[in-house]
């Protein structure tokens, strides 16, 4: 707790000052353009990865960065979600995995949380990552069974948001994109999933477009109406 108050003290003193307006027009509410669903993993810092400002992101973490599909089981994330869609209207939604994830290597050996029924029970959530493995790939074990445990989670994920109704809509009228990261952290690495390709591809900052998981619209974006 001793570090956290000197943090603190460090951001009061350095950073706020410099920043004052900046907080000034957070304090009246905000608008980021991103949502950023990711895993609850210390090691994973969005903001700092991103270089963003206050008020740019909105994060959301939990174990696994799992989106539960609708009417499955009523969470914080899905909660979260709706109201970045309905009332925040961000324009992008992220799902990002990372490497050496725990709540993937639970996936691969289920005895790791055992003892944790919670743990357990959430992680069902990502059972369908573990079963396209298994059918598709049963001779990955190791470390590159966990990467393609790490990338089919993603791919899971973002199905399971285009369940949600609020997504849905969004995406058909062309208001909203998703996409589905994973980081590496030794290496400072992005990848990408490319729903055109199948596949994972890096993200090379400066060279071409970011591929997407985003289905194409099928509805014209409405219009405001006339004053």
């Amino acid at each position: 707790m001793k570090r956290l108050i000197e943090g603190f003290e460090q951001f009061r003193n350095d950073v706020f000052p410099a920043q004052r307006e900046v907080f000034r027009k957070l304090a009246g509410g905000q608008s980021p353009n991103t949502m950023f669903v990711t895993c609850a993993d210390s090691r994973v810092m969005p903001e700092m990865m991103f270089s963003t400002q206050p008020g740019e992101l909105f994060v959301y973490r939990n174990i696994g960065n799992i989106v539960p599909p609708y009417a499955q089981h009523v969470s914080g994330v899905v909660a979260a979600i709706e109201y970045a869609v309905k009332v925040l209207k961000v324009g992008h939604i992220v799902i990002c995995g990372h490497s050496d994830c725990g709540a993937m290597k639970a996936l691969q050996y289920p005895e790791l949380v055992q003892d944790m029924p919670s743990v357990a029970a959430w992680m069902k959530h990502a059972d369908v990552a573990r079963y396209v493995v298994e059918q598709n790939g049963p001779d990955l074990q190791g470390p590159e069974g966990l990467r393609c445990l790490t990338e089919e989670n993603v791919v899971g994920q973002l199905e399971h948001l285009r369940t949600l109704p609020a997504v849905a809509a969004a995406l058909a009228s062309g208001q909203l994109s998703i996409h589905g990261w994973v980081y590496d952290i030794a290496h400072a690495e992005l990848k990408a999933f490319d729903a055109q390709q199948g596949c994972f591809v890096a993200i090379e900052p400066g060279k071409g477009r970011v591929p997407e998981a985003t289905p194409h619209a099928r509805f014209s974006m409405p219009t405001a109406s006339a004053a």
